[in-house]
């Protein structure tokens, strides 16, 4: 159960929110122009943020590190985007903020509205891939490109989610903040275990065939050539 008096001061907060006027002048205008074309095109948009997208897309990538063997990786994959999407829940039920139109031919809304949880899911989904695509890209054009992909699919997604009524402007930037701010918790906690050296058999070879090597290596050393040479005599 949530305290009481936690949820009365998250409300209190939603409440006196400094964007209350853009928030609702840019609903109530989207809203007035919604139409049987756009609502297709925004929903569209949207989808990359689904939650049953970054489902489909965390089993293929879960499953493609368990292939690899690439433990760290599956760690933190599962920890940084399913994570930061129960953060997001709990949010909502603390804040319970309404949803800017809950009646009308195209809406069919349910649940809170802050913070967007489409939104979230894909900062968290995306900029995840950005941290495992970043270290690989050599070029920087090649990274610059992937930055871009990356935070326009984020845009569309708020923007989508906006327009179709389904959540105010504040929501989705309280998305994109969570989101950034839990992934760099996530990075930064998690670096012990990328560190973590791999299994014994894989990279790091036998110590007694490379003790082995190193002795057979090694230079003979002076002394013992002098012992061993014959000695001439006169």
């Amino acid at each position: 159960m949530i305290p009481p008096l936690l949820t009365q001061n998250c409300t209190t907060i939603a409440l006196a929110n400094p964007l209350a006027g853009p928030d609702q002048a840019l609903a109530t205008w989207f809203h007035a122009h919604l139409t049987p074309l756009f609502v297709t095109i925004l929903r569209a948009l949207c989808e990359p943020g689904s939650s049953e997208w970054v489902g489909i897309t965390l089993f293929f990538g879960a499953a493609f590190f368990a292939w690899k063997r690439w433990w760290p990786s599956l760690a933190t994959m599962v920890i940084a985007v399913p994570g930061g999407m129960l953060l997001n829940e709990l949010i909502k039920l603390l804040v319970h903020r309404s949803r800017p139109f809950v009646d009308g031919p195209f809406v069919d809304w349910s649940g809170y509205s802050f913070a967007s949880g489409h939104t979230i899911g894909a900062t968290l989904l995306y900029g995840q891939a950005l941290l495992f695509l970043i270290p690989v890209l050599k070029s920087p054009r090649w990274r610059a490109l992937a930055i871009f992909a990356a935070s326009l699919l984020v845009l569309l997604v708020g923007f989508g989610r906006i327009a179709l009524g389904a959540h105010y402007l504040t929501d989705v930037l309280a998305g994109m903040f969570f989101g950034v701010l839990w992934l760099t918790f996530c990075f930064f906690s998690l670096k012990p275990l990328r560190r973590r050296p791999r299994l014994p058999g894989k990279l790091i070879p036998d110590l007694a065939l490379v003790e082995e090597t190193v002795m057979t290596l090694s230079p003979v050393p002076v002394t013992e050539t002098r012992e061993q040479a014959p000695v001439l005599s006169r």
